[in-house]
């Protein structure tokens, strides 16, 4: 058959037929509003309980309903039969209002930093529970009334977009961290490129592939001056002192993505490390070998001659199922191993935090109904023990009294003991 000469009858090239397909894929996703049409999704936080305030606050839920009947402190919402309800903002000004009637306990209520305190810049690292952990952690100290800065330095995003942020399928240009770290004129202002989250008190700064240049030029300044290291870990700390005063927590991101260049600037710019574990043995030896990596990039900030000093390194088992007898004894090889440095609380294997995952939400963003009562309740308790046990390290390098376990073990004890009446007092 002689071959048509017609460009109507042209079979497409590969390259026009992979468009062709990314195309009607994303049609049909925007066609049943699934694909994200702008960058940043601003959704709402939903309201919370006032069961959930008065565990938020350390109160009992007898005395916020006998504040909203007096007329003092932020007017809640008043639901079906009469239920109070309060945005994250309006537990904000309840901390303010608690602290300056009881200012004996102004610190439970209101924990910012006071003068002489020192920003805290946490690195999360080590694993592929990174992400997870990050917006676990961000979330749950801007509901303790912190203010939290997260500093996704993932060139896909992927904490970026659990906060709603959609940079892996729509463009960025000079948006995120790589804007305040570059080395050429294009470079920004670390507050500039800074997002507000739908968490009062939580902003975060976005992953990008952008990111990924960073990392090229750094690797060709590192080949083009003999080996030298490249000042990126002093950009990033020169950037994060900009922001100094605005925050109580920073959170770094380190995703496994993330390359060696950023993570080193990570691990110079922290205060203290926080590194995954999973307790199964071969993920126990990626992070023996992760360590090794770790000292690595530690050294050479210390052969530049700067030192490093951390308030803490912590590790932290996630995706734990305390029902499987070698994953006991996996985590029971790594506190032998690391003794204090190896948090108390693990993070359990949960369906409710996959679930919510899912959703591009957190457990903290969805009602128990959404993913079940029992299983939400189990998350969230692992959860917040574990990032009790973060607050208190960083209360205690304050010169504070630990006192965040303590509350989430009353919590534990009281939700327990009246579990069919949690988040549902009027």
């Amino acid at each position: 058959m002689p071959h048509c000469k017609n460009p109507l009858f042209q079979l497409d090239t590969t390259s026009e037929r992979i468009r062709r397909h990314g195309k009607e894929l994303w049609d049909r996703l925007r066609a049943r509003g699934a694909a994200p049409e702008k960058i940043l999704d601003d959704r709402p936080l939903r309201p919370f309980s006032l069961g959930e305030v008065a565990e938020i606050l350390g109160v009992s839920g007898s005395y916020l309903r006998q504040l909203s009947i007096d007329g003092l402190g932020p007017t809640p919402e008043l639901g079906t039969a009469g239920r109070r309800s309060y945005t994250l903002r309006q537990i904000n000004e309840l901390r303010a209002y608690l602290a300056s009637t009881r200012p004996k306990e102004a610190l439970k209520f209101c924990p910012r930093r006071r003068e002489g305190e020192k920003l805290q810049i946490i690195s999360v690292a080590g694993g592929p529970s990174t992400t997870t952990t990050s917006l676990y952690l961000t979330q749950g100290l801007a509901l303790q009334g912190f203010r939290v800065l997260a500093a996704d330095l993932d060139p896909k995003g992927s904490l970026s977009e659990m906060y709603g942020y959609f940079t892996a399928t729509l463009p960025v240009d000079n948006a995120s961290m790589y804007a305040a770290i570059r080395y050429d004129d294009h470079r920004v202002s670390m507050r500039s490129i800074i997002q507000k989250t739908h968490f009062d008190g939580l902003h975060f700064v976005p992953g990008s592939s952008e990111l990924g240049e960073f990392e090229e030029e750094c690797s060709r300044r590192y080949h083009s001056e003999n080996f030298r290291y490249p000042d990126a870990s002093i950009r990033m700390v020169s950037a994060l002192k900009e922001v100094d005063a605005d925050y109580d927590v920073v959170v770094i991101h380190c995703a496994p993505e993330c390359g060696g260049f950023l993570t080193v600037g990570a691990f110079e710019a922290a205060t203290g490390v926080l590194v995954m574990a999973r307790p199964q043995l071969a993920d126990i030896a990626k992070t023996a070998m992760f360590l090794n990596f770790f000292s690595h990039f530690v050294s050479l900030i210390e052969k530049a001659g700067r030192s490093v000093n951390y308030d803490f390194v912590k590790f932290l088992v996630t995706r734990h199922n305390p029902r499987d007898v070698s994953e006991q004894e996996a985590v029971t090889l790594l506190r032998d191993s690391l003794g204090d440095d190896l948090l108390t609380a693990t993070v359990w294997e949960s369906d409710a935090i996959r679930e919510a995952g899912l959703k591009n939400r957190s457990l903290y963003e969805l009602s128990a109904g959404a993913v079940g009562r029992s299983a939400y309740e189990q998350a969230m308790e692992t959860l917040n023990s574990t990032n009790a046990e973060v607050m208190d390290i960083i209360s205690e390098v304050w010169g504070r009294p630990p006192m965040y376990v303590s509350q989430a073990s009353r919590s534990k004890t009281e939700g327990k003991a009246n579990s069919q009446s949690r988040g549902l007092s009027k």
